[in-house]
């Protein structure tokens, strides 16, 4: 009695597959990037707990359990490595975050749209940067003997100031210059998002007497909410996978106890030092964090404000 329901439920699914066929193939290579290089890879985390040894491979190193993450618990870098990528991690969440939402929200209400089209020009712009010209320009700009903002400072009678050899300018920077090079792009998402609102919602809130603030507020904010909370959910869920790239860029002796953090430790103990399961248990132990976030922020909001991820 039950074989015929599971029979029509396939062929209505194969049928599906096949009237929509243009669109799986389209999202194939997509799916196949992520089994090569995402899914095919978690095979090796089984490292982190042995001693991996090259000659013997993975199969036949011996297995220690978890020695290494111990270790890595009861070294000297690890409550800094912790604190730094935390800070970094909620400092640029916090700046971050809403900054492509006002951009977006003040974008919308330009009317003029030669301007608007110059305006998402010039902030889309810096995402197109590498960033080893970001923070070559970093350099270049905060100089202390020819930079830009020296220079303006020593204007305003001030002393120079060498921002990237000051531990504490360091977040500042990795954070300001981040918002700066990636708020037009991420921007985009939330214009998306405002094109999909009624405009008949503030047509009828003109009539009533609302002002373009409480329009803002309560129409084009309250409509792109959902948006907001996806990607805030996914945000939250990365606040510990700060960036290697542009730390690293930006780090030297100076300012280390600073600008060490998780993924600049891996790399030194790991690439550099060729301890390759201790490495591969720090990363393991950073992934499970983040995914325990991303659970915990998603269940958060699907109890209170039924927008979630899953």
């Amino acid at each position: 009695m039950q074989e015929k329901p599971t029979a029509a439920r396939s062929l209505s699914r194969a049928r599906t597959l096949w009237k929509n066929w243009e669109l799986y193939l389209l999202i194939l290579p997509v799916v196949v990037y992520y089994i090569i290089f995402h899914y095919v890879p978690m095979y090796g985390v089984q490292i982190a707990f042995k001693d991996f040894i090259a000659s013997k491979g993975i199969t036949d190193s011996p297995w220690v359990g978890f020695k290494h993450f111990e270790r890595f618990f009861d070294s000297y870098y690890f409550e800094r490595l912790i604190m730094n990528t935390l800070e970094i991690g909620l400092y640029e969440l916090a700046v971050g975050f809403p900054v492509p939402i006002l951009l977006a929200l003040m974008i919308n209400e330009v009317r003029n749209k030669r301007f608007k089209k110059t305006i998402q020009t010039v902030t889309y712009a810096p995402h197109f940067l590498s960033t080893v010209v970001l923070v070559g320009m970093l350099f270049i700009f905060l100089d202390p003997n020819s930079g830009m903002i020296n220079t303006m400072i020593r204007l305003f009678g001030g002393d120079p100031v060498a921002f990237m050899t000051q531990p504490g300018w360091f977040k500042t920077i990795y954070v300001f210059s981040g918002v700066w090079q990636t708020m037009g792009w991420s921007s985009i998402i939330y214009l998306a998002a405002l094109t999909s609102i009624d405009p008949q919602l503030h047509e009828a809130a003109k009539v009533d007497g609302a002002s373009r603030l409480k329009r803002i507020w309560h129409i084009n904010l309250s409509g792109i909410m959902p948006t907001i909370i996806i990607l805030l959910i996914m945000n939250v869920g990365s606040i510990m996978a700060v960036g290697f790239e542009k730390v690293f860029l930006m780090q030297n002796e100076l300012n280390r106890d600073s600008s060490d953090v998780i993924a600049t430790y891996v790399y030194r103990s790991g690439i550099l030092g060729a301890q390759y399961s201790f490495s591969a248990a720090i990363g393991l132990f950073n992934s499970i964090i983040n995914f325990f976030l991303l659970v915990t922020v998603n269940f958060i909001s699907k109890k209170v404000g039924q927008t979630s991820l899953w």
